[in-house]
């Protein structure tokens, strides 16, 4: 005669049917139980293998180390400290902070050349474009072209005079001025 209680058999004559089945729900209550004190004896290790060992060898010196010693020695454990703060931390945040001050200052820097090299190139634009309309002018031999001395009075520009200021104009475009 045998019957079934889950997972165990029961059917020995000797026992009764009540001590058979608490049999069985102790063993299948260990399994969990061993399983958890080897994780608990396990979760326990971890921290322990942290730990420094203290011991005065054969020649009486003090060790420290973090294996255990070998043989049959006394041993003090002892925990391990935390880890010590950076004492650079304070220095080094400085040291991020005028780098970020400098990359700034930089930063403005380029942008006000920037700013200057475009207002140089406009302005160079509107000398070019002069210097284009007074060659252009200079060309036109029929046309008579004068300045104003500082009488304030009109002074007519002869040829040679014409072609001076037409070289110096073509070489001063072909220095600074772009093509067009």
């Amino acid at each position: 005669m045998e019957r079934s209680l889950g997972r165990c058999a029961v059917g020995s004559p000797m026992r009764s049917i009540a001590l058979q089945a608490a049999a069985c729900r102790a063993r299948s209550l260990a399994l969990p139980l061993v399983t958890a004190l080897a994780f608990a004896a396990l979760c326990a290790a971890v921290p322990a293998s942290a730990a420094l060992y203290k011991w005065t060898d054969a020649n009486g010196r003090v060790v420290y180390s973090d294996q255990p010693p070998p043989g049959d020695v006394k041993v003090d454990t002892i925990a391990s400290p935390p880890p010590p703060a950076n004492p650079n931390a304070v220095k080094e945040m400085a040291n991020k902070e005028a780098e970020g001050k400098k990359q700034q200052a930089d930063a403005a820097d380029n942008a006000k050349k920037a700013a200057q090299t475009r207002a140089d190139a406009t302005k160079m634009a509107g000398t070019c474009k002069d210097a284009r309309l007074e060659l252009n002018s200079l060309a036109a031999n029929q046309i008579l072209l004068y300045r104003v001395n500082e009488k304030g009075e009109k002074v007519y520009i002869d040829d040679a005079d014409r072609r001076r200021r037409r070289e110096n104009l073509e070489i001063f475009m072909k220095g600074n001025c772009p093509r067009g």
